[in-house]
């Protein structure tokens, strides 16, 4: 790892450069070729996705994606003549409008059911064809508006009229301004709050355009972006600051600048390497689960991840080298090297974080047992967990999307939201006789509002029956309904015939997406906790620590599931944050969260007990090793974990649902995991565990393989690197 800093110091103008001209070339390959993002939630073994491929074998050549337009009146009914005519009129201009295949109006002998009973709501629904433009949607919504007045409304929903917030800005900048100021006032060095996020910056630039040429490849879904820049940015920034933050005490040592980074690229950089595999294995093993949306976004985060570890190896140390002493500010470059040091040391005895580390070494007991208590008091709601899709319903009231869907809702019944589509295969007479028995059986089950059974043509085998829930699409009780036609009423009708009834349909689908994420949650959670009991093992040549990292990894997940449950699914503070009603968690997050936590809370841990063993292995006194440990790495512990909160939280503000319970998530489990798990629980547990912490068996101690951290200790005038090229021993206020 020295080599390649060494390199990068002499040719730090070409690294810099390099980086330039390939964020440069990747935006040139961006704008010529665009992006291929995808939402696909379809998993292919479920009972939906045989229903979807049923009805697309059945309707070969059939229209492409379709909408509604609804119309509320404030007064009266949509058939009096003054209302119905402005909307009739732009009925028949949508049906004329390019890209149009049908609309089925409200106005006709057959529309009539499209009114609703109290005749003030009626919709149209707009078929388009297979190859139609955004431009040619838009046209079609505005002629479908222009009727609207202050006594009727208008708003429209559906896949082809579906609008996706678009992401804010500023609250994405309003992180990195955060991270700034928090690291401008705890270093009081304008370069060590720049660089980290120059760094970061780069390395999410460069890693955004990579994922935008990869969705052509991998089908990838559209908030890939945003979530690996939410990741990105955070580890990003944390990496660079470890990394800085060597360098300054190596400078302030006496090192010279390319000696300095040498030395900090041979020992923080080789935890960051250590840190970043760990979150890209976390990531890459969730292409285990075999779910294509989740892949895709597992593989847009590693990229991102990959990128900025090497944006830390490689620009970082160009930078560095460009700046020079300026990084130690002007105060630490009036010091003198050995006072400085002196000052540091008397300052690292008496300073806070000794303090707080001396209060957990004197009361262990009672601070571990409190902090269990706040820990497992958070992560209880995380127990009623319930995984789905928020529909248009928990969307900000202000949307057409969700004005639409409580029209409709008001209008027809919450499940018209919603229908299920039983795809039936019957081949034969009495096959289709039982179709229209089940129809009519379905029609007395508890929780069906209404069905709707069309008569198979001559010659047709595939019909549908369209079941209107009386719950909305992401209700329990909706779940719980279609769980009953599968399981007791479809398997009566089937019983005797050659008919197959599948039940489909986004409601049926996103219910099934869920159940399979659900499924595989514990089997992924239980592997992640084996990986980083084996990883930390390795790192760290004991038993007790890795099984306690662990379990305490399982707790912070747990942290993060209450979260974003409190506030999206039990609805306390969602509306505020402009983010809709109440609704179920998205059934990828949980999955995500878990990989990303699991990667986090591993840099957290390395770089706290990798100074614990280290005075371990120097003094063999445990309570003294922790508390040391404890004493030095707090601070950078607490400030990275400042970062990584104000980044994820600035994704709160964002404006899109799905983001914003990944920012919730992860900004309060990042925070209680850094200043609760590893500042309270690890040290208070490893003090009262004493000698057992670093036990290892001496068979699987000489099985293991021998992984340092941070690479093995030197003398100063060893990173100064071999050959003509290397920097003579200058003192810190030398370049």
């Amino acid at each position: 790892m020295s080599s390649l800093a060494r390199w990068c110091h002499r040719h730090r103008l070409a690294v810099v450069l390099a980086w330039v001209g390939l964020l440069i070339a990747l935006g040139a390959a961006v704008g010529a070729a665009g992006n291929d993002f995808g939402n696909s939630r379809t998993s292919q073994n479920t009972d939906s996705a045989r229903a979807t491929a049923l009805l697309r074998k059945a309707a070969a050549g059939a229209a492409g994606k379709s909408g509604r337009v609804v119309w509320q009146v404030k007064d009266g009914r949509v058939t009096d003549p003054v209302a119905e005519r402005p909307m009739a009129d732009a009925v028949r201009r949508v049906e004329s409008a390019p890209g149009v295949a049908s609309v089925s109006s409200p106005f006709t002998a057959a529309g009539r059911r499209q009114v609703s009973e109290d005749g003030r709501t009626a919709y149209a629904t707009v078929t388009f064809g297979q190859h139609v433009s955004d431009t040619q949607i838009a046209r079609v919504k505005q002629l479908a508006t222009q009727p609207e007045s202050g006594g009727l409304h208008i708003a429209m929903n559906g896949q082809a009229f579906t609008v996706n917030p678009e992401p804010n800005p500023v609250a994405d900048a309003m992180g990195i301004v955060l991270a700034f100021v928090v690291l401008l006032l705890v270093f009081r060095a304008v370069w060590v709050a720049a660089l980290p996020i120059l760094t970061a910056v780069a390395g999410v630039g460069t890693s955004a355009m990579a994922v935008m040429m990869l969705s052509h490849v991998v089908t990838l879904s559209d908030t890939t972006l945003t979530l690996g820049s939410l990741i990105g940015l955070g580890v990003g920034i944390d990496y660079a600051l470890f990394i800085v933050n060597r360098h300054r005490t190596h400078l302030r040592s006496g090192m010279s600048v390319g000696q300095s980074i040498a030395a900090s690229l041979d020992t923080s950089g080789r935890a960051v390497v250590f840190a970043g595999l760990t979150v890209v294995i976390a990531l890459l093993g969730m292409l285990t689960l075999n779910v294509g949306i989740v892949n895709g976004m597992a593989i847009g985060a590693a990229l991102t991840v990959v990128l900025t570890v090497l944006a830390a190896l490689t620009l970082l140390p160009a930078l560095l080298g460009m700046i020079g002493p300026r990084i130690l500010g002007r105060r630490g470059r009036r010091a003198a090297a050995g006072e400085r040091a002196r000052t540091m040391s008397s300052e690292a005895g008496t300073g806070p974080w000794n303090r707080w580390a001396g209060q957990v070494q004197a009361r262990p007991k009672a601070l571990a047992l409190a902090a269990l208590a706040v820990l497992a008091a958070l992560a209880v709601p995380a127990l009623t967990l319930r995984l789905g899709a928020s529909d248009d319903g928990s969307l900000p009231a202000t949307s057409t999307n969700r004005q639409a869907y409580s029209m409709i809702a008001e209008g027809f019944g919450p499940g018209f939201n919603g229908p299920l589509v039983l795809a039936v295969e019957a081949p034969t007479a009495a096959d289709k006789a039982a179709e229209a028995e089940l129809a009519a059986t379905i029609k007395q089950v508890d929780g069906v509002a209404d069905v709707g059974a069309a008569p198979m043509k001559e010659g047709q085998d595939v019909g549908v029956i369209s079941v209107v829930p009386s719950t909305s699409p992401q209700s329990a009780s909706t779940s719980g309904l279609i769980d009953h036609l599968r399981s007791e009423v479809i398997p009566q009708a089937e019983r005797g015939t050659s008919m197959k009834v599948h039940v489909g349909g986004p409601t049926a689908s996103n219910d099934d997406f869920a159940s399979v994420l659900m499924g595989k949650l514990p089997v992924f959670v239980l592997v992640i906790a084996a990986l980083g009991f084996l990883l930390l093992t390795v790192a760290f040549r004991s038993l007790l620590v890795p099984a306690l990292g662990a379990l305490l990894n399982i707790l912070s997940t747990g942290v993060a599931f209450g979260a974003v449950v409190v506030v999206f699914q039990y609805g306390f503070g969602a509306s505020l944050l402009g983010l809709g009603a109440a609704g179920p968690i998205e059934s990828f997050v949980p999955i995500l969260v878990v990989g990303i936590m699991f990667g986090l809370s591993m840099d957290y841990q390395v770089f706290l007990v990798s100074r614990m063993r280290e005075e371990w292995a120097r003094t063999g006194d445990n309570r003294h090793a922790v508390r040391v440990g404890q004493a030095e790495t707090g601070k950078v512990i607490a400030v990275a974990a400042t970062i990584m909160v104000c980044i994820f939280g600035s994704f709160v503000f964002g404006g899109m649902r799905v983001i914003s319970e990944f920012g919730v998530s992860l900004a309060v489990a990042v925070a209680l995991d850094a200043l609760v798990i590893r500042m309270v629980l690890v040290p208070a547990l490893m003090h009262l565990s004493g000698r057992a912490n670093w036990w290892l068996p001496r068979r699987l101690d000489r099985a293991l393989p021998r992984v340092s951290v941070e690479g093995p200790a030197r003398e100063p005038s060893q990173w100064a690197g071999p050959g003509p090229g290397r920097e003579p021993q200058r003192t810190e206020a030398g370049r």
